[in-house]
């Protein structure tokens, strides 16, 4: 599975293309199956239909944590270090793993949680969470983890999209110097939420919680009732292992879904190929379980490959600047993971937090989440690196499961700015508008993708025809992933960001609709847009244009105080506009269409070519948005 030369990767993707079947096959030997499959791929991008490894028989965990027991019980699984630097961290080895998990799965089912099940996990980064997520894959309950980040009706409206019937939460969580009550979004959340019978409290930072009688049961109560001993459910190939929601175009939230047997596959096979992994390696991925990169490569990609893999509770800047480097030096990390934002983020606070950090054990360093920019690069390369560690830079989506271009560490030569070259089983190509492939290099265009890898999501969940929409239907016989993106002289593909009405803030995808949705419910606006904007720190920062009922002029900050406020209690604080500007009118066409690029345009500062605006209902109303602009 592990390509260790640049001439290995050119015959690996070689063979990938010509004969997909087999060369993915041949990985998924490396696996164990209760029983093998009998078909290793049968797909269509047009309904789409995509079954990998058919009427293959397994169970994740059992390659996640059974086929280590014998190899490497004693090695830590996860090392677990809390958001207080004082506070001593918590290493689980794969036993102690693999028993917890064992356990876990056991009060899952006294609690009525059966194969099929949707279980819903909002938690703070504690070793639980990673528990929670496997026990849920041990009996083949489908996981739907929520960002701790998310308020009470992001919740509600992910719990009830999925029917969940059980939430495992906590009592609170910290982060930085404060303290969230988690168990009281929950509560909130689910006032309108009828599927839900069970919810199971973990107690973290003792907040005082409203327990209420037949529903809600303690995690520690529930624990003590039950043993390690519980045998992995068997499941088919093409079950689904997780609902994961995601921005949309549209204000749904959608559930993106990935399954048992593929998604298994593509996790480990990145994971190894990209990180060019090593026994003994600590890997430290900085996301959020929260996230898909927390999924792949916090828990299912270094557990399946047998490495060691960190979870942080806290923020990089918390107790101060140096935080991450203290992380790394204490425990030895190896490869580091990290999202470009943090990096700008840090870069702010000069070299000091990083002296007297000892960063000698860093072999590898990664971004994700959003292309890096090339000052945020070359600072990463120097002052973390020390010019000895190779950057990946990932190019990935939640869609994807797994990288899909991206340098291999020590391996393709890197370019800053570019995320390199596809793994193998990864068939990139770019289209022009009208969806006809642009050939040669040297060349931009959109995104797509022509053939299937195992990691590539199935369905949205209960919606199947939206994902057909999203990801199908523009570039018929493509996948189409949504970004712009150019390819050099080299080969070497470079994304230049979305090219529909998403968002990307600190590497988080945030759908315009789902914004403006939520500044819409304020009492007194008429009408938003929201449209993206360069940001120092977080490569996008959200511009929202409001209509407002009466003039706002005598008390504008008050309104936009209450904005926010309405967007951070419908969404979360992430979703939070940078700038609001209050507005008479938006430029739209006849039929009604609003003109996003004129009002881009001012948000970036860019209002020497607006283009042609004779089409506009009002011309006029593109004056007075220049005038105002924040």
């Amino acid at each position: 599975m592990r390509i260790r030369t640049f001439a290995e990767y050119q015959l690996a993707y070689e063979q990938s293309v010509n004969d997909p079947e087999a060369f993915w096959a041949e990985v998924a030997q490396n696996f164990h199956w209760r029983k093998p499959w009998t078909k290793t791929l049968q797909w269509n991008f047009e309904e789409p239909n995509i079954k990998w490894f058919s009427g293959g028989k397994l169970n994740i965990t059992e390659n996640v944590l059974d086929r280590h027991l014998t190899t490497r019980p004693n090695q830590p699984a996860i090392i677990w270090e809390p958001n207080d630097p004082a506070e001593p961290s918590v290493t689980l080895t794969y036993k102690m793993l693999h028993d917890y998990v064992c356990r876990f799965a056991n009060v899952l089912k006294r609690n009525g949680v059966r194969k099929g099940d949707r279980v819903c996990i909002y938690m703070p980064m504690v070793p639980e969470l990673a528990v929670a997520v496997l026990a849920c894959a041990r009996v083949g309950a489908i996981h739907s983890v929520v960002f701790g980040g998310f308020s009470a009706q992001s919740i509600a409206d992910r719990i009830n999209d999925a029917a969940c019937s059980v939430v495992i939460t906590s009592d609170g969580a910290v982060r930085g110097n404060k303290t969230i009550p988690m168990k009281d979004t929950v509560d909130d959340a689910l006032i309108g939420c009828p599927t839900v019978q069970r919810v199971i409290v973990m107690t973290h930072t003792r907040t005082p919680v409203a327990m209420r009688k037949g529903r809600d049961v303690w995690w520690e109560t529930e624990m003590k009732q039950v043993t390690s001993d519980c045998p992995a459910e068997e499941m088919d190939a093409e079950d689904p292992l997780f609902i994961l929601y995601t921005s949309g175009s549209t204000g749904k939230p959608k559930g993106v879904v990935h399954t048992c047997g593929g998604y298994m596959v593509y996790a480990q096979y990145s994971f190894e190929n990209v990180f060019q992994v090593e026994p003994g390696d600590i890997h430290f991925c900085t996301a959020d379980v929260g996230w898909i990169t927390g999924h792949s490569y916090i828990v299912y990609g270094p557990l399946l490959a047998g490495s060691t893999s960190v979870i942080f509770e806290g923020i990089p800047t918390w107790p101060d600047a140096g935080r991450f480097w203290d992380v790394v030096d204490r425990h030895k990390v190896t490869i580091l993971y990290t999202a470009p934002t943090a990096i700008r983020s840090l870069m702010g606070f000069g070299l000091d937090p990083l002296k007297n950090k000892d960063l000698r054990s860093l072999r590898v360093l990664g971004s994700v989440g959003e292309p890096i920019n090339e000052e945020a690069w070359h600072w990463y390369d120097e002052n973390v690196g020390k010019h000895k560690c190779p950057i990946v830079d990932t190019w990935w989506q939640t869609e994807t499961g797994g990288i899909l271009i991206s340098p291999l560490a020590g391996i393709t030569k890197t370019k800053p700015t570019f995320a390199t070259l596809p793994l193998p089983g990864v068939q990139p190509l770019l289209v022009d508008e009208a969806g006809k492939e642009i050939e040669g290099n040297g060349v931009s265009g959109n995104l797509c993708i022509r053939f299937p890898w195992p990691g590539i999501l199935r369905t949205t969940w209960g919606d199947h025809e939206r994902c057909r929409q999203t990801y199908f239907s523009t570039y018929p016989g493509l996948y189409f992933t949504g970004d712009g993106c150019l390819r050099d002289e080299d080969g070497y593909y470079r994304i230049t960001g979305r090219v529909d009405d998403v968002l990307n803030v600190s590497g988080h995808r945030i759908g315009t609709a789902e914004v403006e949705n939520a500044i819409n419910m304020h009492t007194g606006v008429v009408e938003s847009a929201v449209v993206g904007y360069p940001h120092d720190i977080k490569g996008q920062g959200i511009y929202a244009y409001v209509i407002t009922e009466s003039d706002t002029a005598h008390e504008a900050d008050l309104m936009r105080r209450d904005i926010l406020a309405t967007v951070s209690r419908v969404i979360g604080p992430i979703a939070k506009p940078d700038k609001i500007q209050f507005v008479s009118g938006l430029p739209k066409t006849r039929s009604g269409k609003i003109m996003r690029r004129i009002l881009r345009k001012i948000a970036e500062g860019d209002t020497s070519n607006m283009g042609d605006t004779s089409t506009l209902l009002d011309p006029a109303v593109v004056d007075a948005i220049k005038a105002g602009a924040v």
